[in-house]
């Protein structure tokens, strides 16, 4: 059985500690710095894979999707910790600054991993610093929180000084195409409310701009790709249906096959 641990503080420093391969798909909704003390993580950012190791530290850009695969490795654990750079804490950070330390010809860079080189004493020290704090016996105050996001942050600016472009961006996203994010994320359980944030719309801006690309709703527009994903995926390549169930989004193999016979009129399995 998986041995799974996972502590908050803040809900902007994050541990996990797991002892089985673990696999998950996420939107990376605030910026996230995360160290592997041992094991490794796979990322997949659309078919680029790149594995983080032990004594590794990443950054990964927010309103970006990846898939996660954290196992663990030579014996040990899988055992990471993650800060999430939230916007109000990169506000306040931002206000604190003094307008000489912001560079003139910061750029945002269009990379949405970074790997930082490993061999960093300020790196390292950060990171085991922060260890002790989730035992039970030591509970870290608000203020030493905030310190350990600030040197994160820190860290950051001095590896590459376009990452100041990156993290102090405040605007609104600009907004993307609706069918593009769509065509790219079917499978994936997200609300409403989220679809329109990740494109850069509020809900009602959302709802108003779909109605003048499809005659149909958001939610049923998502189910039809997924049943013609599923059905080229089963009847021209031949696949299981369980699998391809799950890998187009639905979450009950009953359900599926129900909502696939009254579109097609015929079960998936004929």
């Amino acid at each position: 059985m998986q041995q799974l641990r996972s502590i908050n503080f803040s809900d902007i420093m994050l541990n996990y500690h797991m002892e089985e391969d673990s696999k998950c798909s996420l939107m990376v909704k605030d910026h996230i710095l995360f160290y592997v003390y041992s094991g490794e993580v796979e990322v997949n950012e659309n078919g680029k894979i790149s594995h983080i190791r032990k004594g590794q530290c990443t950054f990964i850009r927010k309103d970006h999707r990846v898939s996660l695969v954290k196992r663990p490795k030579e014996g040990e654990p899988y055992h990471a910790t993650v800060l999430r750079l939230t916007r109000k804490f990169l506000n306040d950070f931002y206000r604190k600054l003094e307008p000489d330390q912001l560079p003139d010809n910061s750029r945002r860079s269009k990379t949405s991993l970074l790997v930082l080189p490993a061999d960093r004493p300020d790196i390292q020290s950060l990171f085991e610093s922060i260890k002790p704090y989730y035992y039970p016996t030591v509970q870290p105050s608000e203020k030493l929180i905030e310190m350990k996001m600030t040197e994160g942050v820190y860290i950051l600016l001095h590896t590459d000084k376009n990452l100041y472009a990156s993290l102090f961006d405040f605007a609104q996203p600009w907004k993307i195409d609706i069918l593009e994010f769509l065509q790219n994320n079917y499978m994936y359980d997200l609300s409403m409310e989220e679809i329109a944030s990740f494109t850069g719309r509020s809900l009602a801006t959302f709802k108003r701009d779909f109605s003048h690309i499809s005659d149909t709703t958001p939610q049923k527009w998502i189910i039809r790709k997924r049943l013609e994903v599923a059905r080229e995926e089963i009847v021209q390549k031949g696949r299981k249906v369980s699998e391809v169930c799950m890998d187009v989004g639905f979450k009950n193999l009953s359900h599926f096959s129900r909502v696939y016979k009254d579109a097609y009129g015929v079960a998936p399995t004929k």
